[in-house]
């Protein structure tokens, strides 16, 4: 009996631990599918005349992914950067539908109801076109088998736009200059 007395308060005790440490347990959409920490994905971007643009490069993190873009051939100033819902860029541009969104979500930032899964923060070319950014979003991931998955049946694709995204009901992102299919690497 004394032994128990002193276990109880041991076992409360690193109970008491392991709760305050920090750990967590992250629950999935589908337990059949495993979390892909560190798949790449990369989009290929092209003008609408076919020239390349840059290149999107995604890496699943465990907690969403990573989007690294180098952009070139911009004109100077920001333009509305998207994930669409389908993966093609042909015959036109339209052809990768609109933005990625797995739930019945609004557009933009500052909608109420939420925003697109697909929906990123504008990029701001500099003088010389180009543009550097790395974007981070749980909103999607790089895993095969879950809702959010870039990687459905019908793929998908990023999208520059011509103007900045209004983050508001109304893209008002305008027209399309570079689109690029995501793909597994």
């Amino acid at each position: 009996m004394r032994a128990t007395k002193r276990v109880i308060p041991l076992l409360l005790a690193f109970g008491a631990l392991f709760l305050t440490s920090g750990c967590s347990v992250q629950v999935r959409e589908s337990p059949s599918a495993p979390l892909a920490v560190g798949a790449a994905a990369t989009a290929m971007l092209a003008a609408p005349d076919g020239a390349a643009m840059g290149t999107v490069t995604l890496t699943q993190g465990p907690h969403g992914v990573i989007i690294a873009a180098d952009v070139s051939g911009l004109t100077p100033g920001g333009h509305g950067f998207h994930i669409h819902e389908k993966g093609t860029c042909t015959p036109d541009f339209a052809a990768a539908g609109d933005h990625f969104t797995p739930k019945a979500q609004g557009h933009g930032y500052l909608h109420e109801g939420g925003f697109h899964a697909g929906d990123l923060p504008n990029i701001y070319a500099a003088a010389d076109g180009t543009v550097r950014v790395d974007v981070f979003t749980s909103d999607v991931t790089l895993t095969d088998g879950l809702a959010h998955s870039l990687f459905d049946e019908d793929g998908s694709a990023f999208i520059i736009h011509e103007k900045p995204d209004t983050y508001g009901e109304d893209a008002g992102a305008g027209g399309r200059v570079a689109c690029g299919v995501i793909v597994q690497n």
